[in-house]
């Protein structure tokens, strides 16, 4: 059994193998057409333990990928959609270009930490638009109960450009050398932790640039590592799926599937999708700790530390990028920003005085 992956685990036939499987209907009884391999279901679907069974099934070991079709009432959507461009409109006014994964700050619009911004300007909306038996039912048949709920908006302006074929948060969110410190385990475990989904917030045909899919890839093991090398990604411009969407569809997927944001080729449409990020309630510590203060405390030790310094601030610092406050801690230059453990390291290694470490650990 393999105990740690490499690059050299990854090959390209093997994965042609996985991506090449056909999605079968009749495996699947609830939902109603599969298209270019993608499950399609209605959006009224009972809560029941057989269809959350199929549910699974379909993200584990189907195509990854499920799409709801009118999961969300128009009427809930443009009211919700109101909100966002009011969001966004404030943020422009306050000269705040808001930082992407993929395009450069201003090229596109996003809100960050979008789902605590919604309820707090219209507790209303919110609730209407959250009171979904659609969402629900996805979120708690992969993720059980107890799950909590994330939301970017995302709005791809014309002319915005289609995003490299990734894999998804939590290691989707590293760079290979990163995601080659975590043994093989944790990369089976890591799809199990969240659940992506996207719900279109105006109609989304071809044109526009809704996502790309590469059905079945969420189960080729080393991917984590395969979606940094170009033949994998070169393979996934040549063999992805694109599906339109209309208002108030909504997409659901592993988060190990590759995809990507396509290029929107429009002249008009503003294509706005809240981007649904939903972790288990199982990635958390079983105590809370107040980390910023331990640092504070140890600086002046760790100057002169004789042993290991990064065993120390590994016992002891925040060593993990998020959550975050993505307005103020943007991953411009990576999918992360800086942790305080790598803010910790910087000041230690370039001996930076009391003051100056306790501004920039505390923002």
């Amino acid at each position: 059994m393999t105990t740690w992956f490499t690059a050299a685990d990854c090959r390209l036939e093997d994965f042609r193998a996985v991506c090449e499987q056909k999605t079968e209907l009749t495996d699947y009884p609830h939902a109603t057409d599969v298209v270019d391999n993608v499950l399609i279901y209605p959006g009224d679907l009972a809560g029941t333990r057989e269809i959350q069974g199929e549910l699974i099934r379909a993200l584990r070991d189907g195509p990854g990928i499920v799409v709801f079709t009118s999961a969300f009432a128009p009427a809930v959507v443009d009211r919700a959609t109101a909100v966002f461009a009011d969001l966004i409109e404030e943020q422009k006014a306050s000269g705040v270009r808001g930082g992407d994964h993929f395009a450069q700050p201003g090229a596109n619009d996003r809100v960050w930490g979008a789902i605590d911004k919604f309820a707090l300007r219209d507790p209303r909306a919110f609730a209407e638009y959250y009171d979904n038996d659609t969402l629900a039912l996805v979120c708690e048949a992969w993720l059980g109960t107890g799950y909590q709920v994330t939301s970017q908006v995302n709005v791809v302006n014309p002319g915005g450009q289609a995003q490299v074929a990734h894999r998804d948060y939590h290691l989707g969110f590293m760079s290979q050398e990163q995601a080659l410190r975590y043994p093989a385990h944790i990369h089976t475990l890591s799809p199990a932790l969240t659940l992506q989904g996207a719900v279109a917030h105006v109609d989304m045909p071809v044109e526009t640039g809704p996502t790309l899919y590469l059905p079945h890839s969420q189960k080729y093991p080393p991917g984590y590592i395969a979606f940094h090398q170009p033949s994998f990604t070169g393979y996934f411009d040549q063999h992805h799926v694109q599906l339109p969407l209309s208002k108030g569809d909504a997409a659901f997927f592993n988060p190990a599937l590759f995809h990507g944001a396509g290029t929107n080729r429009s002249s008009a449409v503003r294509r706005m999708a809240n981007l649904l990020q939903v972790s288990s309630g199982f990635g958390r510590a079983m105590e809370t700790v107040d980390r910023t203060a331990m640092v504070s405390a140890l600086y002046p030790v760790l100057l002169d530390h004789a042993g290991s310094v990064d065993n120390v601030i590994a016992a002891s610092a925040e060593g993990y990028a998020f959550p975050a406050n993505l307005d103020r801690d943007q991953p411009i230059d990576g999918l992360a920003p800086r942790t305080q453990a790598d803010l910790v390291r910087q000041a230690v290694a370039e001996r930076w005085d009391q003051d100056r470490f306790e501004s920039e650990l505390r923002g």
